[in-house]
């Protein structure tokens, strides 16, 4: 049987993406934190699982998400009533995040407020920054004027939020950006974005996913403000109790059927708008149709495996590896291990490989995919060292959240605005189920053994991570302005200096 050459070249980028976090828990499992046996089967079997799951889902992606989104994007922008698309993206808005799987998990903790509220409360504030996101591309308004407006509201709003709903908030806004939406959403602001033959028509293409993020946030604090629980309680995962490789294959196989479970939740919402839009439009060909299928087979398939083996395998081990090192000796390794960690593992968040082939795309190759990933793993390395020494001394998040934004928000006055969407677009994505999955339980199991508050030292993780891509993205930008400026000057100086030797020599 032949395989798809398309599906193992993706299978191949995978498993350079996986394998450098796979080794790094290897190592420290021989070395500082001996895992138990059965944790580590689990981690390998659930690595095995990564590998082929993110690259069976990114194959899928590039064939039905992006066509779909791009499509839906277009003919949205080429209607002749503004209120139509408007209702179809705030509805799309609220049926994506109702479905996705990552916000259903954090809704879990939050004891304090029922899940359902909870999610709820967080699609309508997404649905209602994703019209506003809309707006903004129609209207061709700038994304640094809005994200200024919605970050000083969203901190005015943190003033009187509990104390432990702001990590929480915080953390929403980059679990409702999802490995299924972030795809749809991107596409349909490129395609929103191509309909307009001007010169922001580029840089307009992206900021639908940075402001999607907002709207959790503030409802979030909202909520928290409304409801005035006492506390925000966290219940710790259990670790399975797994003797045998046999014990961890059952393991993994009865997870298989809940997760297939949520990723067809997340993915009919989707689906059935696309067969209405088919239906109304006819935009799509046979041959077109065929393909976006077989995408979304390809899609549903990677993205259960790659949930099973990332909240099966790659959870234990994250917390168990938290554990040691938080109640030993030298608590303070949490912040170097935490930072390796931190720049392997965002590469391989899914969302990530469409991001930043798309951007690489759109920005004609000015954004290379290899400077994008430089960019999101020093900037994830950062914000998980930070995350680590929250940890150990319990300052709260306001004090690197404020000032992280001010210098991202400032960044915007200065750098051309396609790497400020983008910057803004890649602290949603690189915020993802592996950082979820892994990185959370890391500090959870770290900040109990170090006896601290879970709710307020461990939570804000996520936020962090969605934070820091937002600096050093725009400050590549900014380093490519000045060095394109540092060459146009040196090629104005050579040209003055032949001119005065042609009037020389005249």
């Amino acid at each position: 049987m032949r395989i798809n050459p398309q599906l193992l070249e993706k299978i191949k980028e995978s498993l350079s993406s996986v394998l450098p976090i796979t080794a790094i828990v290897l190592l420290l499992s021989m070395t500082i934190t001996p895992l138990t046996t059965g944790a580590l089967v689990l981690f390998l079997f659930g690595a095995a699982l990564l590998i082929v799951g993110v690259g069976v889902f990114t194959l899928g992606v590039d064939m039905s998400m992006t066509p779909m989104g791009h499509g839906i994007g277009v003919t949205m922008s080429r209607a002749r009533h503004m209120a139509i698309p408007l209702v179809v993206a705030f509805v799309l808005g609220v049926l994506i995040t109702v479905a996705e799987p990552d916000l259903t998990v954090l809704a879990e903790q939050v004891s304090a407020i029922p899940s359902h509220v909870l999610i709820l409360t967080v699609a309508a504030g997404v649905g209602l920054f994703l019209v506003i996101a809309l707006l903004r591309t129609m209207l061709s308004v700038h994304l640094s004027h809005l994200l200024i407006g919605a970050y000083l509201l969203v901190f005015l709003l943190a003033l009187f939020a509990p104390r432990d709903f702001i990590p929480v908030s915080f953390d929403s806004g980059g679990v409702t950006t999802g490995p299924i939406t972030v795809p749809f959403i991107m596409a349909m602001g490129v395609g929103m974005a191509s309909v307009r033959s001007d010169k922001n028509s580029t840089s307009d293409s992206f900021g639908l996913v940075a402001l999607c993020s907002i709207g959790p946030v503030l409802s979030v604090l909202l909520l928290g403000i409304c409801y005035a629980p006492e506390s925000a309680a966290y219940t710790p995962v259990s670790l399975p109790d797994i003797a045998t490789t046999r014990d961890a294959a059952a393991a993994f196989a009865a997870a298989v059927p809940h997760y297939a479970e949520e990723v067809a939740g997340a993915m009919v919402p989707i689906c059935l708008v696309f067969l209405l839009f088919q239906l109304i439009t006819r935009r799509f060909k046979h041959t077109q149709l065929w393909r976006i299928v077989s995408g979304l087979v390809y899609t549903y398939a990677g993205l259960v495996m790659f949930l099973t083996g990332v909240n099966v395998g790659f959870m234990p081990a994250g917390e168990l590896i938290g554990s040691y090192i938080g109640g030993g000796e030298q608590p303070f390794l949490l912040i170097p291990i935490g930072m390796v960690m931190g720049y392997f593992i965002v590469s391989a968040e899914p969302a990530v490989h469409v991001l930043i082939k798309q951007v690489e795309e759109v920005s004609m190759g000015s954004i290379s995919q290899g400077a994008m990933k430089q960019g999101l793993s020093i900037g994830v390395a950062v914000s998980i060292g930070i995350a680590m020494l929250r940890v150990l001394t319990g300052i709260s998040i306001l004090w690197f959240l404020i000032p992280g934004y001010a210098v991202s928000l400032g960044l915007t006055f200065f750098v051309p605005q396609l790497f400020t969407g983008v910057a803004f677009d890649a602290g949603g994505v690189a915020s993802g189920p592996m950082t979820a999955a892994f990185l959370l339980p890391f500090a959870m199991g770290a900040c109990e053994a170090a006896g601290g508050s879970l709710m307020t030292d461990a939570f804000g993780l996520v936020a962090m991570v969605a934070m820091t891509p937002l600096v050093t993205i725009q400050l590549l930008g900014l380093a490519g302005r000045v060095k394109k400026k540092l060459v146009s000057d040196a090629l104005r100086a050579e040209l003055a200096k032949a001119e005065d030797c042609i009037l020389y020599y005249e």
